[in-house]
């Protein structure tokens, strides 16, 4: 469940439970993953705070981690799927002057090279292939998803709140019917 308040960032999820001692599985969406556990307790979209007291290497971004008050495998369970966030204002600035955090692109205009509005990001998700960027257009309709690459994406202007996109012609078309079926 996404979180109300668009000043929180996604930090995690927990998953499943570890072992039977109250370790659960964490992915982490930190560069860094075990970076996830330096932040501080983080909050749930219901407003609890977690703390994790530790964490550890699984695979990749997949974390087993311990924390603060769950001490058994039930309590582990409870928290499958919960997701972890931080308010934006305790991540600080980017590093570099040309980096930035994928939440800071969240609200920003969606123009064209000739400047023409298309609309605006409402998320950078990540499914396994690369961030994209999730675009609700200026009319209202469905969001489209569009590849945060160089070739589709050829300028951000985050001081002034604007990404300029180069976008396929049928970026914000519905999808067609689906081809029939071919004979097997």
């Amino acid at each position: 469940m996404p979180p109300t308040d668009p000043t929180l960032v996604r930090m995690g999820e927990f998953g499943r439970a570890q072992g039977l001692n109250g370790e659960v599985r964490l992915k982490s969406y930190t560069a860094d993953p075990a970076a996830i556990a330096t932040y501080g307790p983080l909050l749930t979209a219901d407003g609890r705070r977690i703390e994790l007291t530790s964490v550890r290497s699984v695979s990749g971004d997949i974390l087993v981690a311990r924390v603060k008050g769950v001490g058994d495998r039930n309590a582990a369970e409870a928290l499958n799927r919960v997701a972890l966030f931080l308010p934006r204002e305790r991540l600080g600035e980017a590093a570099e002057e040309d980096e930035f955090f994928a939440a800071d692109l969240v609200g920003l205009d969606v123009v064209d090279r000739d400047g023409v509005p298309l609309g605006t990001v409402t998320d950078v998700p990540n499914y396994g292939g690369g961030d994209l960027l999730e675009i609700r257009p200026a009319a209202g309709r469905v969001t489209a998803l569009l590849p945060f690459t160089k070739a589709f994406v050829p300028s951000l202007d985050l001081a002034n709140g604007r990404i300029t996109i180069d976008p396929p012609e049928d970026l914000f078309a519905p999808p067609g019917p689906k081809p029939p079926d071919e004979p097997t």
